[in-house]
């Protein structure tokens, strides 16, 4: 009998609270467990209940040992690789109901899993795994004249909330790196990958009771009410971050009501810039890449903005490419007419983050003119240049207000994994207190702790 057939909801409440029923009683084994509801005084108190232990569970998590979260990392990757199959077959309850959810074709993509995906999930966990820890990191140590010695040691941030859509996959990247910065970790997953996230959370738990993992350092609400989310954003008392991921209205939603700091992006309207210097055939390649490797994601690329004395060359030419895999154009004047079946922009358009197969044109007359277009239509998020200049590459980067600036590089690697920090939980556009992909060291803050031989202050 396969693990998640045989994780009992009654470990999940003792470890993951995943299927907890808000009326308290034991839950069925997992293959027939049921979203709970709850009236608004269970709702209350269940949400209560859940943050007060995530946040017990971080006081312990804090002093958890390098080496037991990483053995629990490493073995939830053995039991996913074991049980792939029982995940697909999950996965496939989800993908079935999708079309009663109204998802689109990219959201039904961002749900899907298969055996390679699976997989990357269990390579994620364990290159998370050999990333080195940062809790008990002395950042700066100084030495004052009266003899004391203050050191900056970073630390965990607490209890996380965290918010997501259909992305089962992030079920296990958001657990393994709180987990891993010593943080507590809060996961409302969407409706739509419910059976999904409740496999992966099953193995999870199976591996944390392994090892030893402190109960509650991961919890999955239980209900679909999308009252909790509010609850859980009104109590900063047991929440010191909530991270949203998913679409614009969601991270609205959480940015207006949240009572504690939000990591967050609105949307990813992500530009690729031909510059006059540039080498076409390395733009065109990387235009291709940044919007047709996986369009409905938050780093592929939107808007594409050529130079005009380019222009005449390179985009009939990637008009057709684009063209031969579906893709949409919308442009400007110029554009239209060196791509016969390109559609006039409007302003609205080039403010888009179509997650699909639609792509925005700008001509521009200058490198001047392409930064006012990016700045002005972009959302901060991913932003890349292809140019032989480099001291346009340089401006460019400088004047350019984004989370990543890409020179010579497709859009797509604005990403925790492709930037070394082992799974992300999310981008950030923000400007305080993480920017760009969050790792380990954007869930993590510090304190100063002074050692003294009998100090006193005058």
């Amino acid at each position: 009998m396969g693990s998640l057939q045989k994780s009992h909801c009654a470990t999940w409440r003792s470890l993951f609270h995943e299927v907890r029923p808000i009326g308290g009683g034991r839950c069925p084994p997992y293959k027939n467990c049921v979203m709970a509801t709850a009236t608004e005084t269970n709702l209350d108190q269940y949400c209560t209940d859940v943050a007060a232990r995530a946040k017990r569970a971080a006081v312990r998590l804090a002093n958890t040992s390098t080496d037991v979260k990483n053995q629990w990392l490493r073995r939830s990757a053995e039991l996913l690789r074991d049980e792939c199959q029982q995940i697909i077959d999950a996965n496939a309850r989800d993908l079935a109901a999708a079309p009663g959810y109204g998802l689109t074709d990219a959201a039904i993509d961002r749900l899907t899993l298969n055996r390679k995906r699976v997989e990357e999930i269990a390579v994620g966990l364990e290159q998370i795994a050999d990333l080195p820890d940062p809790i008990g990191e002395v950042i700066r140590t100084t030495h004052r004249p009266n003899g004391l010695q203050i050191d900056k040691v970073r630390v965990p941030l607490g209890v996380v909330f965290f918010i997501y859509e259909s992305r089962p996959n992030v079920t296990a990247d958001a657990a393994a790196i709180c987990v891993k910065s010593g943080n507590a970790v809060i996961l409302r997953g969407g409706k739509e990958a419910l059976h999904s996230s409740q496999a992966i959370v099953a193995l999870l738990a199976e591996a944390a009771e392994e090892v030893g993992l402190p109960a509650d350092a991961v919890q999955m609400v239980s209900t679909t009410d999308r009252a909790a989310v509010g609850k859980f954003l009104g109590m900063p008392q047991f929440i010191d971050l909530a991270i949203p991921r998913g679409g614009e209205g969601l991270i609205r939603r959480v940015a207006a009501e949240a009572k504690m700091p939000v990591i967050k992006h609105f949307n990813g309207n992500c530009h690729v810039y031909v510059d006059s210097s540039a080498d076409l055939a390395m733009a065109e390649t990387i235009l291709l890449n940044s919007k047709c490797q996986r369009m409905g994601v938050c780093n592929a690329a939107e808007s594409l903005v050529v130079h005009a004395d380019v222009a005449g060359e390179f985009l009939p030419a990637i008009g057709r490419m684009l063209g031969e895999r579906g893709v949409e154009v919308r442009g400007d004047d110029r554009t239209c007419e060196l791509v016969p079946q390109a559609k006039p922009a409007t302003d609205a358009d080039y403010a888009t983050e179509y997650l699909g197969p639609i792509i925005s044109s700008k001509v521009v007359g200058s490198l001047d003119e392409a930064i006012e277009h990016i700045n002005r239509y972009g959302s901060q998020h991913t932003d890349a240049i292809i140019t032989n200049d480099e001291t346009a590459a340089q401006e460019f980067a400088q004047r350019i207000d984004s989370s990543a600036v890409m020179i010579n590089a497709s859009t797509r690697f604005n990403d925790g994994g492709q930037f070394g920090l082992g799974a992300e939980i999310g981008i950030s556009t923000d400007k305080f207190h993480a920017r760009g992909p969050c790792g380990l060291e954007e869930l993590t803050s510090y304190k100063y702790v002074v050692h003294g031989s009998g100090q006193i202050r005058e």
